[in-house]
């Protein structure tokens, strides 16, 4: 398809610069009848023997600024390639070389190992493994998605609002930002009615943010980003589904890896690897009945998704009655509630 198909205008007045407070307090857009709701209401748009799937990610501290000799350079980690070599994302990243030094702070540097496109480096640090998760918690910054405006990087209320109540494996750099509308309240309300819920890991990277350069969606390569589904999910959704209850993903992360891990027979089954999954319309479903999720970006990979679960017109509609309401948008946004459409 042409990625012109997934472009829509979205002025910058409905882009969130701050997450609702509290955060069940965000608003909830219904799609199935196009009902105005709030977060804390789901509860009630779900029935008992639904399930909701987690992504328990943790994002890092993976936005760092240094120096190169005097020049300063600024550099967001994406994929981890060992326990001392991350690929990153730098600016500039034109006037790095091989073997230049890039020093963040006072004994933590990292060495340029390798350069790709799009501005893609790869460096080895002198710090590995748990040290370098301490010198990313010590200088780091959250990776705050460039439509969120702060003088510096980000301060530190992002430091709690860019996190989920259930992040607790550490490796994302970008949060499954549908799960940040999770207050223990909602997750209360949600077992008084019964809902199940369980977890699933999917770090995510931030080439979740690039934007779609190519004309069609078939010339488009999808950044990997590596999941885990534990044998204890696998049963509890399983279960679920042969009960007859829905398979609810809380995000597209939720989602992407739930469909990377089902068979052609529906069956879900154990996943720990990699996953470069691109779902685009056309796709058909073979685990997920029902996404909870925020607004997105036009022609990006996650515009596509949700137009490939629901529909692509009816996606344009929603979205036009979401703006028309004043709905806010993107990652520290409200949400939307969409059922999947097998004609889509």
């Amino acid at each position: 398809m042409k990625v012109d198909d997934f472009d829509f205008e979205l002025p910058t007045e409905f882009i969130a610069q701050r997450p609702a407070s509290p955060r069940d307090q965000a608003r909830l857009l219904v799609a199935e009848n196009l009902l105005d709701k709030i977060m804390i209401e789901l509860p009630g748009c779900l029935q008992s023997n639904d399930i909701l799937v987690f992504n328990d990610t943790r994002v890092i501290p993976a936005r760092l600024k240094g120096l190169r000799g005097d020049a300063g350079v600024e550099v967001t980690l994406h994929m981890r390639e060992s326990a001392d070599t991350w690929k990153v994302f730098a600016k500039p990243a034109k006037k790095l070389h091989l073997e230049n030094i890039i020093e963040f702070a006072e004994e933590f540097t990292a060495q340029v190992t390798g350069k790709g496109p799009g501005g893609e480096v790869t460096l080895r640090f002198n710090r590995s493994g748990a040290d370098l998760m301490a010198a990313l918690e010590a200088h780091g910054g959250m990776p705050l998605p460039p439509y969120i405006k702060r003088e510096n990087m980000a301060d530190e209320q992002d430091k709690v609002d860019y996190q989920t109540l259930f992040a607790d494996r550490k490796g994302a750099v970008a949060a499954p930002t549908a799960g940040l509308h999770f207050t223990p309240q909602l997750m209360q309300a949600l077992a008084d009615k019964g809902i199940n819920h369980t977890k699933v890991t999917l770090h995510v990277g931030a080439g979740t943010f690039l934007p779609v350069k190519v004309d069609d969606t078939d010339d488009h390569v999808m950044h990997a980003e590596w999941g885990e589904i534990n044998e204890q999910a696998v049963a509890a959704i399983n279960t679920a589904k042969a009960a007859g209850g829905k398979v609810v993903a809380v995000g597209t992360t939720s989602l992407r890896l739930l469909e990377s891990a089902t068979g052609e027979d529906g069956t879900l089954r154990p996943f720990s690897d990699e996953t470069d999954i691109f779902i685009t319309p056309g796709y058909r479903f073979r685990m997920v009945d029902t996404l909870l999720t925020n607004f997105h970006l036009p022609r990006s990979t996650l515009f596509m998704l949700v137009s490939a679960f629901a529909g692509l017109q009816t996606m344009k509609n929603i979205y036009q009655v979401a703006m028309d309401r004043g709905y806010r948008f993107y990652s520290y946004g409200d949400g939307c509630l969409l059922q999947k459409d097998d004609q889509a």
